[in-house]
């Protein structure tokens, strides 16, 4: 905004100087014109009427020659004086024959001749005047006599018209050094209000403690942007609060109460008659989705509450950590889980949420994928040569790419897959499509989610390319060092202690996390 500010007064300053200092230049450009013109023309009528007496009186020979002498060497310049036939009669400089006899004929003296008085004048580029020659007719009453021609010397002039010229730039270049640094000044003020609004706004947005904005500096409308401002973001500060709040309190509010629920159904189950324990079973079922449930909303408060740095995390341990922990419990639904990918190195990912994030994604997949299937995952890193290449990689989606810098992690399966329109809903919170199995919440996704997000990264949700769904999350890598990919203290399972995936498939083994998992997604 400074530069801006600067450059408009900068623009605005020299347009008023150009509009002022160029005529005036050209002002007084003609003005030193006209008046050389004046001068030489008053000097050779003076001549002229010195010239016409000496004629008169016979003394031409003697008086003319002395005058033209001292006129010249008064202007600095050549008098020429002539009869009325065009014959010589003083001249303040040697003159050749030729040019004696070549006088009537030229432009000035011939037309004074004929009793018209001219001038002469040439001008350079910039206004000055290159030579000036006047020729003026020596008159007795209406008897023509002779003429006289003066020519003034005018380089003096061209050099003071040039100066004046370079007095004008060298003003406008100072007149712009002031604007320059007076504007910058008044800019740094205008724009300290606007600076200010913009780090608090960066503060809020990067999930920091909303600082209320001075409003005492700046102009009137900075000063109402920042009221306006200072309302909003305590209006948001205390909505959100409020919110994590509700969620966190109500989630452990509810938990108590669920497992005593839970508690005493299990206790009815010898007291009542056979036909009645489906109704039972089903209570029991729907207990446990409602525990799921309030797990995952305590998850989701506890991630908003966090302030966790990102840290570097082994991915490809972790991937191979998670398959083996899950690999059993596919086995005895008859799915096969891949794993798969080449790529080795680091994430940068809040503790715990590549852990989290993949026990949601695979209890997902398992849930809908058919026996006899396949669930792969698979953690690549984008590179050009991909890209270059797409022929070699067949398996690997056309969407758009992870990025320079960024790792995609992709958990695949071979179920029923999702609709356009459910892959746009299916990260909102409690929403499952209408065909997924029994048992989900419909916060797994959404957790998923927010986890990717605050690693810095992203979830997508793709067809696959065997049917089914490409749940890919791309998180930001972490520059290989010399020597080796990078230290492993910081690899996944490093963050809080939490619990079990909340799952309807029991979370095999899970790794050390800072929320608690709650899967679901349709």
């Amino acid at each position: 905004m400074t530069r801006r500010l600067l450059l408009s007064y900068l623009t605005l300053a020299a347009l008023v100087l150009l509009c002022l200092e160029i005529p005036l230049g050209f002002v007084y450009s003609r003005g030193e014109r006209e008046r050389v013109i004046n001068a030489a023309t008053d000097e050779a009528e003076s001549v002229s009427a010195f010239a016409s007496l000496s004629i008169s009186a016979g003394r031409a020979a003697q008086d003319l020659p002395e005058r033209a002498a001292h006129c010249a060497e008064r202007i600095g310049g050549k008098v020429l004086i002539v009869d009325g036939s065009g014959t010589l009669l003083a001249s303040s400089h040697p003159l050749t024959e030729r040019e004696e006899g070549d006088l009537p004929s030229w432009p000035g003296i011939a037309a004074a001749l004929r009793g018209t008085a001219t001038a002469d004048v040439r001008t350079s580029t910039i206004g000055g005047v290159q030579y000036l020659a006047v020729a003026t007719p020596v008159r007795h009453g209406v008897e023509e006599q002779g003429a006289v021609r003066i020519t003034v010397p005018t380089r003096m002039v061209s050099e003071r018209v040039h100066h004046v010229w370079l007095l004008l730039a060298l003003g406008g270049l100072a007149a712009l050094t002031a604007v320059a640094a007076l504007g910058f000044v008044i800019a740094r003020w205008t724009g300290r209000p606007i600076r200010e609004l913009e780090h608090a706004t960066h503060e809020l947005a990067m999930g920091g403690t909303a600082v209320p904005v001075a409003i005492t500096n700046g102009p009137p409308e900075v000063r109402s942007l920042a009221a306006t401002f200072n309302r909003t973001a305590a209006r948001l500060e205390h909505l959100l609060a409020s919110q994590r709040a509700f969620a966190g309190e109500a989630s452990h509010q509810l938990k108590t109460p669920l497992a005593a629920l839970r508690l005493r159904l299990e206790n009815l189950e010898n007291d009542i008659a056979l036909n009645a324990r489906g109704s039972l079973t089903a209570a029991l079922t729907e207990t446990d989705r409602l525990a799921r449930m309030v797990e995952g909303l305590l998850a989701m408060a506890r991630l908003d509450e966090s302030a966790v740095e990102r840290e570097p995390v082994d991915l490809g341990r972790v991937c191979a950590e998670r398959h083996r922990a899950w690999k059993p419990l596919f086995e005895q639904h008859g799915v096969w889980l891949a794993l798969a990918g080449d790529y080795a190195g680091e994430v940068l990912a809040l503790p715990g949420a590549v852990e989290q994030i993949l026990d949601n994604l695979l209890s997902n997949a398992l849930r809908v994928a058919p026996p006899g299937s396949t669930v792969s995952v698979d953690p690549r890193h984008h590179t050009p040569h991909e890209r270059r290449f797409p022929h070699r990689h067949p398996h690997r989606h056309p969407h758009r790419p992870a990025g320079p810098g960024r790792v995609e992690l992709h958990v695949m399966d071979e179920g029923p897959g999702m609709t356009e329109e459910q892959r746009r809903r299916a990260f909102d919170r409690f929403w499952r499509a209408p065909d997924a199995p029994k048992g989900g919440t419909g916060l797994g996704l959404a957790l998923v989610q927010r986890l990717a997000h605050a690693s810095g990264g992203e979830v997508v949700l793709r067809p696959a390319p065997r049917g089914g769904l490409d749940a890919v999350v791309r998180l930001p890598a972490v520059p290989a060092r010399p020597g080796g990919t990078g230290s492993t203290g910081g690899s996944g399972g490093s963050g809080s202690a939490g619990g079990a995936a909340s799952t309807g498939i029991p979370a095999p083994r899970p790794a050390r996390r800072l929320q608690s998992t709650t899967p679901g997604r349709r």
